[in-house]
């Protein structure tokens, strides 16, 4: 049997293991950054066909809404049941619950939902098919003709994700706190008219759930594309797209939530509570 490798050989390789998968993980986000700017260029340069923006609206918008829809309503009810029994448990009063919801719904459940739900329908989506591309070469023959893969792939994609993500929190947040106001009034007795009470919502939740929503609109399209223009081999190299973009889309929306979270507490401050 081969004699084997001393501590400090063993040591040595896994420090070498764990260097290449940093140099990796640096080389990827900067590839990642390039991808993104090269997206922004693209929009600035114009010239794309309509028709295209409008099929991938139809794409990530018609085809996500019942799934979004039906996902954010049982949400919204589940939530507002269990704040309802802790509110019976601590206070009795239930006349906060509506404002208290609403405020959640529109800064950061309805966007990060929403954005959690398309990262993995959406951004599967894109990767297989722009990695199927790939790998059959025919982002290769894109270039060959003249034509930059970021303007034809992503960028028709990024502008349809924006707006279709906007569009969906929009849809979904309304569902969600609907969802929860007639849980509130049937289970609990809580009254419509003091639920839905509009009067104490700040502009600033608003203001925050779109800014969110724009955001991570714009995150996993480019994310989900580039993962896959960096599909290689065949199906497999299609399907390590596919996962890749799902887990790195889903971590994008869950960092950009915390980050923007906490900017917002620190440029908005006392509006947001």
């Amino acid at each position: 049997a081969p004699p084997r490798p001393g501590l400090g050989a063993r040591v040595a390789d896994r420090v070498e293991a764990v260097g290449t998968t940093a140099v990796d993980a640096v080389r990827g986000l900067i590839e990642l950054w390039g991808v993104f700017v090269s997206t922004i260029a693209g929009m600035i340069r114009g010239g794309r066909p309509k028709g295209e923006i409008v099929r991938q609206m139809h794409a990530i918008g018609n085809k996500s809404m019942l799934f979004i829809a039906v996902t954010l309503g049982f949400i919204g009810m589940v939530m507002i049941y269990q704040a309802c029994m802790q509110f019976n448990r601590v206070t009795g009063d239930l006349s906060q619950v509506g404002v208290q919801f609403i405020r959640l719904v529109t800064s950061d459940f309805a966007p990060t939902l929403t954005g959690m739900m398309l990262a993995t329908r959406v951004g599967a989506g894109i990767a297989a098919e722009i990695g199927s591309m790939k790998v059959t070469e025919q982002v290769d023959a894109l270039r060959m003709s003249g034509v930059l893969p970021v303007d034809y792939l992503i960028v028709p994609r990024f502008i349809a994700s924006v707006v279709m993500t906007v569009v969906l929190t929009t849809l979904g947040g309304a569902i969600m706190y609907v969802a929860g106001g007639l849980t509130a009034h049937y289970q609990f007795g809580v009254n419509l008219k003091i639920f839905f009470d509009l009067s104490l919502l700040n502009p600033a939740h608003l203001s925050l759930g779109l800014v969110k929503a724009v955001t991570y609109g714009a995150a996993i399209p480019v994310v989900s594309g580039f993962c896959g223009l960096r599909a290689k081999g065949s199906s497999e190299g299609v399907g390590w797209a596919t996962t890749a973009a799902v887990i790195g889309s889903s971590l994008a929306v869950l960092l950009l939530d915390f980050i923007l979270s906490v900017a917002g507490f620190f440029v908005l401050g006392e509006a947001l509570r």
